[in-house]
């Protein structure tokens, strides 16, 4: 797995061709408090059973508030087959810091 501080996950999304799965873990209120524009809500205690709706070979950055539950499906993922798979360290909160000041943080 790579980790990616915010900041470098911006950079490498503006150059990633194609681009990669942004993939939030947080629960539904979470992401409607803020989210990471075109990243897609599966909450983590749905990782283990929507699988089939994963595509394993998809570069897939894996997101939450902080990074610690991203961290834990990331590995999930990797034991699942998945072969490319990014944590975004520090999470949305980081990414709020870090990249966009005007996303609203909990």
């Amino acid at each position: 797995m790579r980790r990616f501080s915010a900041t470098e996950l911006e950079q490498y999304l503006q150059q990633a061709e194609p681009r990669p799965l942004l993939l939030d873990v947080r629960e539904p209120w979470e992401f409607e408090t803020c989210r990471i524009e075109s990243s897609q809500l599966l909450p983590m205690r749905q990782i283990p059973t929507s699988l089939d709706k994963l595509d394993p070979t998809r570069e897939t950055v894996v997101i939450c508030h902080h990074g610690v539950r991203s961290f834990a499906v990331a590995r999930f993922l990797e034991q699942a087959g998945f072969g490319n798979v990014i944590n975004l360290e520090g999470g949305v909160a980081a990414w709020a810091r870090d990249v966009d000041s005007s996303m609203k943080t909990y």
